[in-house]
């Protein structure tokens, strides 16, 4: 799914919106991650002490407060005889550090997941108001990709890595500036090697963007083969295409490894190189330091701080760049999510009618075309239909058809033309009232996994039972249900599995019959039950037509034969239009299809008067 390329700082700028009202878990958990960064820099600053002027003789570089009482208590040989005073003032601080630490982890973890519900909230929001145009293009397995995967490494680097950015450097700044204030010679030596941690980071943090940027993408279209695999797995069985379908994936699974594994040797070089210049550096510290120690010029304990302070200095240079690196990962997977939050949804139409529909349809010259530069799939089209008339549609197969249905239920706007609902133009009434007035059954119905009940009752989840039932006879689903050994408790598969093509089909009429629309239209969804179940649902709904006007979409001469009027639709045109009895009598596509039906049904034997 290729969407519009977001600027940089827009993409910025929606990211933050989502944590928008949590600031103050981020103000607290920046306070703790400091303190926690002091905390441990104070350790190496009191073993230098100990070592330097407690087991030595060196004098205390204390600050007044701390040595006045300490020379009331006896100075160095109170500490030297009491030693476990330091030990319990590494332990104090020790436990600070822990108790910050998990008041840090926690409140940053407040702040990152709540971003995350409202950002998994806002996704999930904006992709059900998308244009209907959006859906028929996207890939379901790449949405749901953005908006699992994707979600889940913004939180990861949120909650996990976004803080230590500041923890990193206010250990650089704090360790550097006391290295300097102690030594400046072993100072220098001891950042000597940092511009080169810096430098690689950057040039990783740019490799593992672009190499990551395409892992994800990959995972994304594997995702998708893996969803249409899975939906379709009936087909694939049905035409013996598993080792198609295997090959399929297997070149996919192919291209996420290559790119995964491109990704993991620009961090595994990182890693090689900066470990080689960590360690390195901290033995030239600690060879050279030892030489000062051996002259006189450091002291012992200086070399510890110098020693340990080189670590924090070098590691969370390096910790840095594994963050700039995880910074590029999340910039990728933002900007893919900002793809589809500045995809528009349909307009808000609060100040159009909502009016009571009685079932009048009027198309007024109505012409479409789905892109500018494309042909016209509908050309010039007119026809007024009553409330309460049943009107079928035939065409061959790009003619048109559903295309018509769709501008009927408004997930199209005409080109140009009108159309009206009884005396109202489309355009001015609302598009929730459009839709729950014109009930719409597709082709390729959709069930959802839950009981046959609930499928049933789910536009109207208030509905009684009864009604349920009755929806279900009108449909001819009634008694298909009673036969299954839990009636309508039955729970449907996934996507209606464990239901025949024509049993799909049925439920589906029967969950559109139960909203009691003004409108229902038949998008050829009559075509998966045999002719004498198709003749029942007809008569049902003949002995119903006052409560609504019926758009039947047929290939099947049967099924339009006893339509009020019958409309013959042809390269996006209206060539023909009367009652069976006419039309039959025409040369042109209604009768040649009646001439094929009428020939094959005698042929075997069996067919339908009609």
């Amino acid at each position: 799914m290729d969407g519009k390329k977001v600027p940089l700082k827009k993409q910025w700028k929606g990211l933050l919106s989502f944590y928008s009202g949590h600031l103050g878990y981020l103000v607290g958990a920046v306070i703790f991650s400091i303190l926690s960064a002091i905390m441990s820099l104070l350790l190496p600053l009191i073993f230098s002490f100990v070592v330097d002027s407690v087991l030595g003789d060196k004098e205390p570089a204390l600050p007044p407060f701390i040595l006045r009482p300490l020379d009331n208590l006896g100075g160095h040989s109170w500490l030297l005889e009491n030693l476990w005073v330091a030990g319990l003032v590494i332990i104090i601080i020790t436990l600070i550090d822990g108790v910050l630490i998990f008041a840090y982890g926690r409140w940053i973890s407040i702040f990152a997941e709540n971003g995350a519900r409202k950002m998994r909230k806002s996704l999930y929001s904006h992709i059900q108001n998308l244009t209907y145009s959006y859906h028929a293009q996207a890939e379901t397995g790449d949405l749901i990709q953005r908006c699992t995967s994707d979600v889940e490494l913004i939180n990861k680097f949120v909650n996990s890595q976004l803080l230590e950015i500041l923890r990193s450097l206010t250990l650089i700044t704090f360790a550097v500036s006391i290295m300097f204030s102690i030594n400046r010679r072993m100072a220098l030596i001891g950042i000597a090697v940092t511009p080169v941690v810096f430098f690689t980071a950057v040039i990783f943090f740019r490799k593992e963007r672009d190499a990551f940027q395409k892992w994800d993408e990959s995972e994304g279209a594997l995702s998708a083969t893996l969803q249409e695999n899975l939906t379709g797995i009936r087909v694939v069985k049905a035409f013996a295409r598993q080792a198609f379908e295997q090959q399929k994936f297997h070149e996919k699974n192919s291209e996420l490894r290559r790119h995964g594994w491109k990704t993991f040797q620009v961090i595994a070089n990182f890693w090689m190189f900066s470990d080689f210049i960590c360690l390195t550096q901290i033995a030239a510290v600690t060879i050279i330091g030892t030489l000062a120690v051996i002259q006189g010029n450091l002291s012992l304990g200086q070399l510890v701080v110098f020693i340990s302070y080189t670590e924090m200095l070098l590691y969370p240079l390096r910790g840095l760049a594994r963050i700039i690196g995880s910074a590029g990962r999340m910039q990728i997977s933002n900007s893919r999510l900002q793809e589809i939050l500045e995809e528009p949804t349909e307009p808000e139409e609060s100040g159009l009618a909502d009016p009571v529909l009685l079932g009048g349809i009027t198309f007024s010259d109505v012409s479409f075309r789905y892109q500018a530069n494309q042909r016209n799939v509908l050309e010039n089209i007119s026809f007024q239909i009553k409330p309460g008339e049943t009107v079928g549609i035939l065409g061959p197969t790009g003619s048109g058809k559903s295309t018509l249905l769709h501008l009927l239920q408004r997930l199209y706007e005409p080109s140009s033309g009108q159309i009206f609902l009884d005396e109202t133009d489309l355009r001015g009434i609302q598009r929730d009232s459009v839709r729950r007035q014109v009930g719409l059954i597709l082709q390729e119905p959709f069930v959802f996994s839950r009981s046959v009940f609930e499928n049933i009752r789910l536009p109207r989840p208030q509905a009684e039972s009864e009604e349920v039932y009755n929806a279900a006879r009108t449909a001819v689903f009634h008694d298909d249900v009673m036969a299954f050994e839990k009636g309508y408790d039955t729970l449907v598969g996934e996507r209606g599995v464990t239901l025949s093509g024509g049993q799909k089909q049925r439920l589906t009429i029967a969950r559109t019959l139960i909203r009691e629309c003004p409108i229902i239209v038949f998008d050829d969804s009559l075509s998966a039950v045999d002719t004498r179940t198709d003749q029942q649902i007809r008569n049902e709904l003949l002995a119903r037509r006052d409560k609504a006007t019926t758009l039947i979409v047929s290939h099947r001469i049967a099924t339009l034969a006893h339509a009020d009027r019958i409309l013959v639709l042809e390269n996006g045109r209206i060539t023909a239009e009367g009652i069976h009895e006419d039309l039959i009598q025409e040369p042109g596509l209604y009768q040649r299809v009646f001439a094929i039906q009428s020939s094959l049904e005698d042929e075997l034997g069996g067919g339908e008067n009609t």
